[in-house]
C-alpha cells in the first residue's frame, strides 16, 4: 500500500471516528495533492490537463484553508458575481467529488439518510449533507444556489440553515425569457450583491462585474474552438478532466486565470497529432470513478470525449454595460433551465458546432430530468442522424454504478460505432 492509500484511508477513519478533528487532515491532503500536480504531473495526461488539474486543486485546496475566503453554492450559482468581489465559490457537488477522493461519499451518504434524508436525495447532495451533519466538513460564512436544474437545490440549503445557521441566498429562476423574466432574476442579483458585502465586509463594484463578464467572454469563445480543435487533434486526457473543465467553467470562468489556461489549450492541442477516432459529445454528469469507463477513455486514441453540454451550458456573449442584466439572461437561458424540449434544441446547436460522431447521455441516480428527458435528446439526435446512448448510474455513489451493466452496454455501443459506414 503506497503511502497516499495509507493517508487515504487514515482521514476516512478519523472522519469516522473523530469528525471534529477530520477537517484540517483533508485540507493538508488536498494541499498535498495541490503540490503534487505541479510537481510530479500525471504521465500520459497532455500538459494542458495537466495544468487543469493543478488549478482545480490549488482552488479547492487554497479555498478551504481561509475560511473566511469562500461561499458554498450549487454548481450553477454566478461565481462572477462572487469573484468580482474577491471571494471563492465551491459547489456542493465538487466538494462532494473531492470528499469521495477520500472513499468517505457512502460514509456520509448513509450518515445523512440516517438522519432522515430522504434516499431520492441527489447522491452529491447526500454526500455534503452527510459530511456537514456529521462534523467532518465545516461552515462557511453564506452561502448561494439557484432553483436551476436540481430541485434537490432549496431543500439542501435551507436544511443546512436551519440545522447549522449557515445564511443562504436562494435565487429564483424564471422559466420564461422575457424582459420581465430578467429584471426579475436580475433584482435578486442587486440584493445577493447587497448580502455578499454586508457578510464580508467587502464593497462591491459594478465595473469590476463588467470586466469579470468581459474575461468571460473572451473565454467561452476560446473554449468554443478549443471544442473544435479537439475534434481534430488527440489530445490526451482522462474522465476527470472534464470534470475539472466543468468546474473552471462554473467556478473560475472570468478570471484571467482560467483564460490563460483555455488560451494554453488551444496553442498546445496543436502540437499533437491527428485525431482518427471517434469523437463524442457527453451528456449531463460523468462518474469519473467508472473502471469502463476509464478504461475506454482515459488516454485513449480511438474514443476522445470532445465536449460535454454541463462544460458549455451557455454560449452566448455577455452585455458588459448592464452586468445584473446580462447574468440574468445568462442564468434564464442555460441549457438546462426550462423544458428539456428547449435542452435537446440547444444540445443539438452544440452539436452543429462540435460535430460529433456519437452522444452518451448518462442519466444519474436520482435526477428526475435527466432520466425523464433522455428520450427526447435521443430523438433529436436521430434527426440529426447522430447515434446515442443512454446510460444508467450514479455520478458518485459507486453503489448505485453496476459496471457490468454499464460494460455491456457501452461495448455494444463501441462495436456499432466502429461497424457503422462499413461495406456488408
Amino acid at each position: 500500500m503506497s503511502v497516499v492509500d495509507k493517508y487515504i484511508d487514515f482521514v476516512r477513519k478519523e472522519a469516522i471516528e473523530h469528525p471534529e478533528k477530520s477537517w484540517n487532515k483533508m485540507i493538508l491532503g488536498f494541499q498535498a495533492n495541490k503540490w503534487r500536480t505541479r510537481l510530479l504531473p500525471k504521465s500520459g495526461l497532455s500538459k494542458g490537463y495537466q495544468k487543469l488539474e493543478t488549478m482545480m486543486m490549488t482552488l479547492v485546496a487554497d479555498s478551504l484553508a481561509k475560511e473566511d475566503s469562500y461561499v458554498w453554492s450549487n454548481i450553477f450559482a454566478p461565481c462572477e458575481l462572487m469573484q468580482s468581489m474577491g471571494i471563492h465559490t465551491l459547489s456542493i457537488e465538487c466538494l462532494s467529488c473531492y470528499l469521495s477522493g477520500y472513499h468517505l461519499e457512502d460514509y456520509f451518504i448513509d450518515y445523512a439518510q440516517n438522519a432522515g434524508i430522504a434516499p431520492t436525495l441527489c447522491s452529491y447532495h447526500k454526500t455534503f449533507v452527510g459530511g456537514v451533519d456529521s462534523g467532518a466538513v465545516r461552515l462557511p460564512r453564506y452561502a448561494v444556489t439557484t432553483s436551476l436544474s436540481c430541485d434537490g437545490n432549496l431543500n439542501t440549503f435551507r436544511y443546512l440553515e436551519k440545522k447549522k445557521g449557515v445564511p443562504f441566498t436562494f435565487l429564483d429562476v424564471p422559466y420564461r425569457d422575457d424582459e420581465a423574466s430578467i429584471s426579475y432574476l436580475a433584482d435578486q442579483l442587486r440584493e445577493l450583491a447587497e448580502r455578499l458585502s454586508d457578510a464580508f465586509g467587502v464593497r462591491f463594484h459594478e465595473e469590476a462585474l463588467g470586466e469579470t463578464l468581459r474575461i468571460e467572454n473572451e473565454t467561452r469563445k476560446e473554449l468554443l474552438r478549443f471544442f473544435e480543435l479537439q475534434s481534430r487533434y488527440y489530445y490526451p486526457g482522462e474522465l476527470i478532466s472534464q470534470l475539472y473543465l466543468m468546474m473552471g467553467t462554473h467556478l473560475l470562468i472570468g478570471t484571467q486565470e482560467f483564460l490563460d489556461l483555455v488560451r494554453f489549450l488551444i496553442e498546445d492541442i496543436q502540437t499533437y497529432p491527428k485525431f482518427e477516432g471517434k469523437k463524442i459529445l457527453w451528456v449531463h454528469l460523468l462518474p469519473f470513478y467508472q473502471e469502463t469507463l476509464q478504461k475506454y477513455f482515459n488516454g485513449s486514441r480511438k474514443y476522445q470525449i470532445m465536449a460535454g453540454d454541463i462544460v458549455i451550458d451557455y454560449m452566448e456573449d455577455l452585455d458588459v454595460s448592464r452586468p445584473f442584466e446580462a447574468l440574468a439572461k445568462k442564468i434564464i437561458r442555460n441549457l438546462y433551465n426550462g423544458s428539456y424540449s428547449r435542452k435537446a434544441e440547444m444540445v443539438g446547436h452544440l452539436a452543429d458546432k462540435v460535430n460529433p460522431d456519437a452522444v452518451i447521455h448518462f442519466c444519474h441516480w436520482g435526477c428526475k430530468q435527466a432520466s425523464g428527458g433522455s428520450l427526447i435528446l435521443k430523438e433529436k439526435m436521430k434527426e440529426k442522424g447522430i447515434p446515442m446512448l443512454i446510460l444508467d448510474g450514479d455520478g458518485i455513489d459507486k453503489r448505485n454504478s453496476h459496471d457490468g451493466q454499464i460494460k455491456t452496454r457501452l461495448e455494444a455501443f463501441l462495436e456499432l460505432l466502429e461497424t457503422e459506414g462499413e461495406p456488408c
